[in-house]
């Protein structure tokens, strides 16, 4: 057979995952806040996409509302409540959401409404208008007229320039620069002497004023330290406290009896002793630890209607994003090379497929919602007592999904009901054998009995693992002495020992 060059056309069928296929993918996988900031920078890029302002936004297009809440009841499938999978591929999805459907019926609506300044009654629409922070007309910012917090660091310094000048400002410089936020000091003095070129002694006298400032207990180098500092302060150092805070070991493994011996004191002033030692805050830097907290904001909102129940996105955290037609008419006719053409084809183009994708991630996510919801229907009714065994392949199964998808749907995301704010992995859980051999039980459901049975014990007759595995077997709950121990551990709770040592600190 000779050899040499030839040409070949082969035919073959491969998966590609688009750019528009991966940007649908991404969105999914967000939360409503995320998407949030995802849509800011598309702003930013496409001059076609704007932020729908008020309920007369939308007039570009007259296409039919499509409203995101969706009654379920006990015999509907899920499927019915978003209708076919996919959006059309011809309708433009930039639609008008301000319909009557929309006019504050749930509680989306009330929470756009109350940021409006709306009082619910013939005000716009909650679709007509999705002012939220980032994206302009934010409400009043409260925050901005708080005073500034004031950090560890800048109260110690404070108060050691009314202390200290000259070479000793400059070590207590170097100490409080070296306390953590907890208000401990984790420096080598001898090392810290060295680097200063100065002894260690000034160094320890420097300390001494530091650990005199406010807040009590700063700058101690151990936990003893700390409350002794304290106890001080409180005027209570006496021998016997001193000989309690030098074997805290002992006071943590419950030792009382040898506590009393070596403070010298009978049972009564004992207890005095470890309810002073209570009352000293053993991290007083963390008063002064600026931590902002973020609440959860639910991406969806379940609530029970005279219907079934009732499936709602926070349309208040997720902004309408629409496209300006008109500018790219005006775009479009004054354009003439072929560059500038393709540009603005390509920015028409990566808004359509954006606004399918947020409207795809939408009904995506109401429809596994809905699914969740009439799974777990009896948590919803009755509580997490009541939460039954659910795996991803079952919802996958029942709504014609893969198992990925409902993963990258219920990740970061949480629904409120009547019960609290879940996020939607809460929904999964394994499951435990029931002693009667009936249906299995969740997980969740057995570690909300373990801590009401231990909630309820008896000081004197505090609950061993052997015998909550009896007693969960009389409720017919089949679990290992082991699973118990891990779901007690799970729940942060501690030993039978280590709870009979808290409740005889504590009586």
């Amino acid at each position: 057979m000779a050899l040499g060059p030839r040409l070949d056309l082969r035919q073959s069928q491969s998966l590609v995952m688009t750019p528009q296929l991966q940007q649908a993918i991404r969105l999914l996988a967000l939360s409503n806040i995320e998407v949030e900031a995802f849509l800011a920078g598309e702003l930013e890029r496409n001059p076609l996409l704007e932020l729908a302002r008020g309920p007369d936004a939308a007039s570009a297009d007259d296409a039919p509302a499509r409203p995101d809440a969706a009654p379920l009841s006990a015999d509907t499938p899920s499927d019915r409540l978003m209708g076919q999978d996919g959006p059309a591929a011809d309708n433009p999805l930039d639609v008008d959401y301000a319909a009557e459907t929309f006019i504050s019926d749930g509680p989306g609506d009330r929470a756009a409404d109350t940021r409006r300044g709306d009082d619910g009654a013939g005000g716009p629409s909650l679709a007509g208008s999705y002012d939220t922070p980032g994206f302009g007309n934010d409400g009043a910012d409260f925050d901005s007229f708080a005073g500034e917090d004031v950090g560890l660091y800048e109260h110690l310094m404070d108060q050691a320039r009314l202390h200290f000048s000259g070479t000793s400002l400059l070590i207590a410089g170097q100490l409080i620069g070296q306390i953590d936020e907890a208000g401990y000091l984790e420096a080598d003095l001898l090392a810290l002497a060295y680097a200063l070129n100065t002894s260690r002694r000034e160094v320890e006298a420097v300390l001494a004023v530091i650990q005199s400032f406010d807040p009590i207990g700063v700058g101690a180098r151990s936990l003893a330290e700390c409350l002794a500092l304290q106890a001080r302060e409180a005027d209570r150092y006496d021998p016997a406290m001193a000989a309690l805070i030098d074997n805290l070991d002992l006071l943590a493994r419950g030792a009382l009896p040898q506590l009393r011996r070596i403070c010298g004191v009978d049972e009564e002033d004992m207890a005095d002793m470890i309810r002073e030692l209570r009352a000293y805050d053993p991290k007083p830097g963390l008063r002064f630890a600026h931590h902002n907290m973020q609440a959860v904001i639910p991406d969806l909102f379940i609530a029970q209607t005279a219907d079934g129940w009732s499936i709602e996105i926070n349309a208040a955290t997720l902004p309408r994003v629409l496209i300006n037609r008109n500018y790219y008419l005006e775009l479009s006719s004054g354009a003439q090379d072929k560059t500038s053409k393709a540009w603005i084809s390509d920015c028409l183009a990566s808004a359509n497929w954006l606004l399918k994708a947020l409207d795809q991630r939408q009904k995506t996510i109401v429809r596994v919602a809905a699914e969740i919801v009439k799974q777990q229907e009896e948590f919803f009714r009755h509580g997490v007592a009541h939460l039954k065994p659910l795996t991803l392949r079952t919802v996958a199964d029942a709504i014609g999904m893969h198992e990925s998808t409902i993963s990258r749907v219920t990740s970061n995301k949480y629904l409120s009901c009547a019960r609290g704010v879940y996020e939607l992995k809460f929904f999964f859980t394994s499951g435990i054998a029931s002693a009667a051999g009936g249906e299995a039980v969740s997980a969740e459901a057995v570690k909300s009995r373990i801590k009401a049975l231990i909630g309820m014990e008896d000081p004197a007759a505090i609950l061993s693992d052997d015998t909550l595995v009896d007693m969960l077997r009389k409720d017919g709950f089949d679990i290992a002495r082991r699973t118990v121990a891990k779901y007690r551990e799970a729940l942060g709770i501690g030993s039978s020992v280590q709870r009979r040592r808290q409740k005889a600190l504590a009586g």
